[in-house]
């Protein structure tokens, strides 16, 4: 009997024993594999080993090594790299800048609210079994104004004296590497161990170190479905495992077979960045992790740099072209009324076709006419919101409602038949039927191109509203759920001395003087801005960096001239020009 039992648990046993070792087999694969392929920019290899060569001094040598690190034009220090080095407490033991030495500075965050020395000591302390990490952060680079995307890696290490210490530098770039993604996934597998569905929460905080440049963290069940996708909130709780990308493929069970089979590793694909509808190739890193009680995917991904993007569907219909389409069937319906919607209906008519189509909806929001959708009809839209918490259908009512019945709403709406939200640019217009009723009317475009008449809009609207109220007005101007802000667009407002009071795109400026600046060429920037305002308004050419980019870009900026009271104050918004 003894034996017997002895064999039965062998039996038991052994396919468990093999399954570990494969697995383990296969992480051991998987991380060699890693290593080969994640630094792929010499730059980051070369920061890697700079800061794991500090760290090994440390080790060794003890605080001796902090002298080392602050003499100039030494290996610790050259240009805008160079060695820093914190205590678990977040005191700044080693920094360029003497005046940073000895204090604590656990509360200094970026221009988005991100905590920067917490989470450089949390990436080196957070998880026990990985001492060190990348944390990304935006950051002025040495005697710069304009915050840059920076990625600073750090090591843990303790000095014979058994003190601990965080090692590190960063670079500017606002390119993710692998190894950037390989390591965001690894914590993030690692708070789903630890914390199980509360974690989730993590990956959708702006303010955390699980979203960075174009990169975040997306979560599935082992079944597809999706459980954390910060970028498309509009898939969360859906399953996609039958979704393809746009060349056909199951992207979501090839990352599972990839899980299931090897524990973790790379899945190419084409999906779009945040922000946009069109997919750009991308390489994302997936691997399995214990979220309580199951086992779920969680990965993250690279968008490949110069890769092609899918082609988009002809040639969007500009701004100027939908105002006038608009415009003329308001014309039509304050003519004949509900019997134009027979028109309206007609396929491939300049009313309904692949690119555009008519809505019409009561004062108070109630839809009674969709061309392209019939069952919204009866709906009320007054509360809706898109993905971002933008309230278009109140919009639409403020927008119809003003002295000048007309006007543009954006937000983020999946195409008829998609699901991934594309920046929709609606034009509408309030027209009074033959029966006397009001109605709001209006068309819309997806993905359509930035226009100078959609900037010249946005900037006489937050200028009337300025004229109005003043500073009261800013908080509204500031908000990126509001009308003001929307795709890579934003309303500025400076005073006549050069002061930034409202910048949304590069929050860090506001309250600084700008009046020296120049662009990348030269240009004194808000001087030729002030001029321009302060003459009969107008625009301006200079070179100025996106939000969230480290490449400056061409930009046109339309401005004017706003009193309120004693006080003028200069209002704009811009358009980045796209060059070849």
């Amino acid at each position: 009997m003894f034996w017997r039992m002895c064999w039965m648990m062998i039996g038991i046993l052994a396919p468990m024993v093999v399954a570990i070792l494969i697995a383990k087999q296969g992480r051991a694969q998987t991380t060699e594999e890693e290593s080969e392929q994640t630094n792929e920019q010499e730059e980051t290899r070369q920061l890697v080993a700079l800061v794991n060569d500090a760290a090994k001094l440390v080790a060794t040598s003890g605080e001796v090594a902090f002298q080392d690190f602050r003499k100039d034009g030494s290996k610790w220090r050259q240009g805008e790299t160079y060695i820093f080095v914190l205590d678990p407490s977040g005191k700044m033991v080693v920094h360029p800048d003497p005046e940073l030495e000895g204090k604590n500075e656990m509360g200094l965050k970026d221009v988005n609210g991100k905590p920067i020395v917490k989470g450089l000591v949390d990436a080196a302390m957070s998880l026990p079994e990985k001492p060190e990490g990348w944390y990304h952060y935006e950051w002025p680079v040495p005697g710069g104004l304009l915050p840059r995307w920076k990625s600073s890696y750090v090591r843990l290490v303790t000095a014979p004296s058994g003190e601990r210490y965080i090692v590190g530098s960063g670079m500017y770039n606002d390119r993710m590497e692998r190894a950037f993604v390989v390591d965001v996934v690894k914590e993030a597998a690692g708070q789903l161990e630890a914390h199980g569905k509360s974690a989730l929460e993590l990956f959708h905080d702006p303010t955390g170190p699980f979203l960075a440049k174009d990169t975040y963290v997306f979560v599935y069940d082992m079944k597809g479905r999706n459980l954390a996708l910060p970028a498309f909130p509009n898939l969360e709780g859906r399953n996609l495992i039958d979704l393809k990308d746009s060349q056909g493929k199951f992207y979501l069970r090839e990352m599972l077979d990839v899980v299931n089979t090897k524990g973790s590793g790379w899945v190419d694909y084409m999906w779009p960045k945040p922000g946009e509808s069109v997919s750009t190739e991308k390489s994302a890193f997936v691997t399995k992790a214990r979220m309580g009680n199951q086992w779920v995917l969680v990965g993250s991904g690279v968008y490949l740099a110069e890769a092609p993007k899918a082609a988009q569907a002809g040639k969007a219909m500009t701004a100027p072209e939908l105002m006038a389409l608009v415009r003329a069937g308001a014309a039509v319906l304050e003519k004949e009324g509900e019997k134009a919607y027979s028109e309206f209906r007609t396929k491939g008519s300049q009313w309904l076709n692949d690119k555009t189509y008519f809505f019409v909806v009561t004062m108070s929001g109630r839809g009674v006419f969709h061309a392209a959708d019939p069952s919204l009809e009866g709906v009320s839209i007054a509360d809706a919101k898109d993905v971002l918490g933008r309230p278009y259908g109140k919009w639409y009512i403020e927008t119809a409602s003003s002295a000048e019945g007309e006007g543009w709403v954006h937000y983020m709406f999946p195409e008829p038949g998609g699901v991934f939200p594309a920046w929709k640019s609606a034009f509408v217009k309030r027209v009074t039927y033959p029966s006397g009723k009001q109605y709001i009317a209006g068309s819309a475009v997806y993905n359509m191109q930035m226009d100078r008449a959609l900037i010249k809009d946005v900037v006489n609207r937050a200028s009337a509203l300025v004229a109005e109220r003043g500073p009261a007005a800013f908080e509204q101007l500031r908000d990126k759920t509001g009308p003001f802000h929307f795709m890579n667009t934003y309303v500025f407002v400076d005073d006549l001395d050069g002061v930034d009071l409202v910048n949304p795109g590069h929050p860090g400026l506001e309250g600084k003087n700008m009046m020296d600046v120049k662009d990348v060429n030269g240009k004194p920037v808000m001087k030729a801005l002030i001029e321009t305002a302060t003459k009969d308004g107008g625009w301006v050419d200079y070179m100025w960096y996106k939000p969230g980019s480290n490449q400056p870009a061409r930009k046109e900026s339309f401005v004017r001239r706003v009193q309120f009271g004693d006080e003028t104050y200069i209002v704009g918004s811009g358009l980045y020009v796209e060059t070849d």
